[in-house]
């Protein structure tokens, strides 16, 4: 397949009962971008639900960890699921990705995060929408921005400017 740039057209969204969802990803196990890339692939997927566009690929260090660079992206979806089915799929993809939580900030082969589900807040003990350290971490905020500026505040992006990140020129995702 030819790859198609991050913020390629998309053929048109589900019915309108869906809600535009936007999913972080990340992994700094094994071949973490092939990682990302399998797990687009199973969001895409999902019943009811269709991947729209994806950020580049980013590479960064550990927030509030050790181990190796992430590499981390962001994809918005079109979904009929709620917000914690979309949660549960999630949970199965990185399960089926070999994710294990033996400690908090553990490194990992894969970590899906809601970010945003439409304009929902929520606030349960499973999950939090928007996503608590959205507002506090570049390798989110940068890939959100990318495919979606209208839910980045600029202020968001200055003060996390010192927060080492790299954006990889290379295409990591094919169609889906």
């Amino acid at each position: 397949m030819t790859p198609i740039q991050p913020t390629a057209a998309r053929p048109p969204p589900l019915a309108s009962t869906g809600s535009t969802a936007y999913i972080g990803l990340g992994a700094n196990l094994g071949d973490a971008p092939a990682a990302l890339r399998a797990a687009v692939q199973a969001i895409a997927a999902l019943p009811a639900t269709r991947v729209l566009r994806w950020s580049a690929l980013y590479r960064s260090a550990p927030v509030d960890a050790v181990g190796p660079d992430y590499h981390n992206a962001v994809v918005a979806v079109q979904t009929a699921l709620t917000p914690h089915g979309l949660l549960a799929a999630l949970q199965a993809i990185e399960a089926a990705a070999g994710r294990e939580r033996p400690y908090r900030n553990a490194p990992r082969t894969l970590d899906l995060d809601i970010l945003l589900f439409g304009g929902q807040v929520l606030d349960t003990l499973a999950l939090t929408v928007p996503h608590p350290r959205l507002r506090e971490r570049a390798f989110v905020l940068l890939p959100l921005a990318e495919i979606a500026p209208e839910h980045v505040h600029p202020a968001w992006l200055a003060a996390v400017q010192d927060q080492h990140i790299e954006r990889l020129p290379a295409a990591w995702c094919e169609a889906v």
